[in-house]
């Protein structure tokens, strides 16, 4: 009995090492780098009333869910204005970094870092639309994953995760810019 319940053994670890390679090798064949792009058009504006909508981090709380309902506590550096500017955000006991990188008037570039998380670059750009006031808005966001398997499953996921959330930033700074007098 004892032989036979090695070889059931044998074949079990062997069946399981052989998968755990084979998802290896699988997960492989999948990017790092995760991309979402989100775009939203805000009509009767310029890109000025935009871009300091975004470039100035405490206007945030004008249009961005987690800075308008309070839900997290943000702490703001000295500088909240463009290159630079800075705010942590506390939700759910965990602290995020948001650090401005790049900003001029059509794009403000920044990265979102938490402790033990990748780390996420976002850019979000600015583009007059021909011949009318509107602007084409559009939010980047890039995650550089590592080459760990279930990063990469994680990655099929990642835009069905992420995206609802950066629609809603999205919408609220439209409905902010074209309800404003």
């Amino acid at each position: 009995m004892g032989i036979i319940m090695m070889r059931y053994i044998k074949a079990f670890l062997f069946g399981i090492t052989g998968l755990f390679i084979i998802i290896t090798l699988l997960s492989l064949l999948i990017t790092s780098n995760v991309r979402v792009v989100r775009t939203t058009v805000i009509n009767n504006t310029t890109i000025n009333k935009s871009y300091l909508q975004v470039a100035d981090l405490k206007n945030w709380k004008n249009w961005h869910p987690m800075f308008k309902t309070g839900v997290a506590t943000i702490n703001f550096n000295d500088s909240t204005i463009g290159k630079n500017a800075a705010c942590t955000i506390i939700y759910n006991n965990k602290n995020t970094r948001l650090l401005i990188i790049a900003a001029d008037s059509t794009l403000v570039k920044f990265i979102l870092q938490s402790p033990g998380e990748n780390e996420i670059e976002n850019a979000i750009s600015f583009t007059p639309i021909t011949a009318s006031k509107e602007i084409r808005v559009e939010w980047r966001a890039l995650t550089k994953l590592h080459w760990y398997p279930w990063e990469k499953f994680y990655a099929i996921f990642l835009d069905k995760i992420t995206g609802p959330g950066y629609d809603a930033a999205l919408k609220g700074l439209k409905d902010f810019i074209e309800n404003r007098p």
